[in-house]
């Protein structure tokens, strides 16, 4: 572990049962956080992130391998790693019946918190004119920033997002990602994971792809969808029917080297492109040889969405279990 990296896992190992029935969540786990970075960990259900970031938290144990979070091992120093993190689950932890002050106060008892700290989140996350109200009267994204609000009451040098804006609508959601960005620049260590890979292209500086327990892929978001090239988009006329965009498919099957997305509401069809050769031109020229009542025709970088679903595969009902 060296000073430059927040969060540091070699080998990491977890199985849950035992025997032949014994599944394995995370199967030699690497991962390197620098310190002051937004890290998003990105995998299917069951691929294991949750998995890792509970033992990088202290909440289980690892069967094997070592992990450092904040210069302190997890399995040999859990309580000084405990006193320098702060944690956000997928649900909102505080208490109903508290109002927003109550919760934070109480937090800051708990912790030790400095005096005033309380008064300062609140402000800070938009949550001081319903302050002295019940949590339970908040709206999802205000539970959300008062739970946000209570993993930093201790100004923790490593800050865990588990899917922090699952289930939030829209506006509620650009709230959370504002209050991480602005952690981020004060220099703060966060580890997010998220089932919204929009969330990871905005916030991570860089991105794990846990693939059967493993990290599979990492890398910036744009050094990943550097990796599988372009994405080549096709729609049809809106009086085309299903044969068009069959005849579609097969011209971007035939060129890109990928099996092509076929979209009928839309009347697209679109395919990660595997040739770097492929230009729009030639694209164009092949759809109309082949008949092809054209709409538009693009090639563009690859989103984030695309990235994951090309480099990762669908996980084995064992593991989807975990």
């Amino acid at each position: 572990m060296t000073s430059t990296y927040a969060v540091l896992s070699e080998g990491l190992e977890k199985r849950f049962g035992s025997g032949d029935k014994a599944v394995h969540a995370l199967r030699g786990f690497d991962l390197a956080v620098p310190e002051g970075t937004v890290c998003g960990l990105l995998g299917q259900n069951g691929a294991g992130k949750t998995t890792a970031v509970r033992l990088l938290t202290t909440l289980l144990k690892p069967d094997g391998g070592t992990a450092r979070v904040a210069g302190h091992d997890v399995a040999t120093q859990p309580q000084a790693v405990r006193r320098n993190i702060g944690v956000t689950g997928q649900y909102a932890s505080v208490d109903g019946d508290l109002t927003g002050r109550e919760n934070l106060h109480l937090f800051g008892r708990l912790l030790r918190a400095p005096r005033g700290r309380a008064d300062e989140l609140l402000e800070r996350f938009d949550l001081t004119g319903a302050a002295d109200r019940p949590a339970r009267t908040y709206s999802g994204g205000m539970r959300r920033r008062l739970d946000l609000a209570s993993s930093l009451i201790t100004r923790p040098a490593v800050l865990f997002l588990d899917e922090p804006t699952t289930g939030l609508d829209p506006h509620s959601r650009n709230g959370i990602w504002e209050a991480v960005r602005e952690l981020a620049r004060e220099g703060s260590t966060v580890l997010l994971t998220t089932q919204y890979l929009e969330e990871a292209d905005r916030l991570a500086d860089d991105v794990v792809l846990i693939d059967h327990g493993r990290a599979a892929h990492h890398g910036t978001p744009a050094e990943l969808k550097a990796q599988i090239g372009s994405y080549a988009e096709v729609v049809v006329t809106e009086d085309a029917g299903e044969r068009a965009l069959h005849a579609a498919a097969m011209v971007l099957d035939r060129l890109t080297g990928a099996r092509p997305d076929v979209d009928p509401e839309r009347r697209t069809a679109g395919a990660v492109c595997l040739d770097p050769q492929l230009t729009l031109p030639r694209l164009v020229r092949e759809l109309d040889a082949s008949g092809v009542p054209l709409a538009d025709a693009s090639l563009r970088p690859p989103t984030l969405d695309e990235v994951f679903l090309r480099l990762t595969v669908t996980p084995s009902p064992t593991e989807a279990a975990a």
